[in-house]
């Protein structure tokens, strides 16, 4: 089936969830292995305090997309390059982290345990509440004595990497080069809402939703990166033609490091957000404000659905997770 008879399948529901107003706005995209792509945008960019059409070149905050999208390609060219093995502890590239205690565990935990969240670390801190001096917030994640856990989907994790990555490249992650269509600077007036930050006193337009990310200095391994729904399926794309990343690279996110988790990426299980239609050999992740990307290998296609859910509030039912898997299911279900 072409692109834009697999997009067709699964159109309805999110016209529904854009229909009803439970979503401002959303970009639903496909792409196949061979390039064909199609498109569907609806709803609204920002609603308060005005409306803003949303249009196909809208971008995004994407959230823990970031994850995906920037740290984890970027710790895998670094990887491509011999500056590290994913077997290598953090220290290899942070010397200084937990410094005071040379048993401390943090200063054994490896690249590859932190992208597939294979740590002890939490699931998140709210470090912005202890001061927005991005240095100070730097210092303070590497010494922290974190508490002890199971291992959990960790924002903390991807922090430590996305510091590694500023270490080994001698740059702010800021300063990070990226393709068309991903930026960590984006143009506001171009940009969907999220919310109405009741921290910053303002809605949020062309600025990191997240909180610690914005304390950070608006760019960090976990959150950061925004991009247009094109910007993301050329992404997508790169993976499934596996000119993206060095062919090691690509196998490791694609190989399972736990039942959930690959290298990166959230693999296909049982009840994910990617539906249950899909082949074993998916990967995916998604992102707080509401967006998410999933490649089925196996079928050769990607497809993401971007929406500016937390619009103008997170505090409220979007129905995004059912959303999600909805979707899933009628595009993987439009390839069998």
């Amino acid at each position: 089936m072409s692109a834009h008879d697999i997009l067709a399948a699964a159109r309805d529901p999110v016209a529904e969830a854009v229909g009803t107003g439970r979503i401002a706005g959303a970009a639903l995209g496909v792409t196949t292995a061979s390039g064909d792509r199609a498109v569907h945008v609806a709803g609204h960019a920002q609603i308060d305090p005005i409306e803003v059409p949303l249009l196909r070149s809208t971008w995004f905050d994407l959230a823990s997309l970031t994850k995906v999208l920037f740290t984890t390609p970027a710790i895998l060219r670094l990887v491509a390059d011999g500056r590290i093995a994913l077997d290598d502890s953090l220290t290899a590239a942070i010397p200084d982290l937990r410094q005071y205690d040379p048993s401390a565990p943090e200063r054994r935990l490896t690249f590859r345990q932190c992208l597939s969240h294979q740590t002890h670390l939490p699931a998140v801190e709210p470090l912005y509440t202890y001061g927005q001096d991005p240095a100070t917030l730097r210092a303070f994640i590497l010494q922290r004595v974190w508490p002890a856990g199971p291992p959990c989907y960790s924002d903390i994790n991807f922090m430590l990497l996305g510091i590694a990555v500023e270490r080994l490249t001698g740059r702010p992650l800021g300063d990070e080069p990226l393709a068309p269509g991903l930026s960590l600077r984006p143009d506001p007036a171009q940009c969907a809402a999220t919310e109405r930050c009741t921290w910053r006193g303002r809605v949020l337009r062309g600025e990191v939703h997240d909180e610690n990310a914005f304390a950070l200095g608006g760019a960090a391994g976990h959150a950061g990166l925004f991009g247009t729904i094109d910007g993301v399926l050329d992404a997508a794309l790169g993976l499934l033609q596996g000119t993206a990343l060095p062919a090691e690279a690509l196998a490791a996110i694609r190989t399972r490091q736990s039942g959930t988790r690959t290298v990166g990426w959230e693999a296909r299980h049982d009840g994910w957000s990617g539906g249950d239609a899909c082949s074993a050999e998916t990967v995916g992740h998604t992102g707080f404000t509401g967006t998410g990307l999933w490649i089925d290998f196996s079928r050769g296609i990607a497809w993401a659905l971007l929406t500016n859910r937390v619009h103008p509030t997170r505090h409220r039912e979007s129905g995004i997770a059912e959303l999600r898997r909805r979707v899933g299911d009628l595009i993987a279900g439009a390839c069998a």
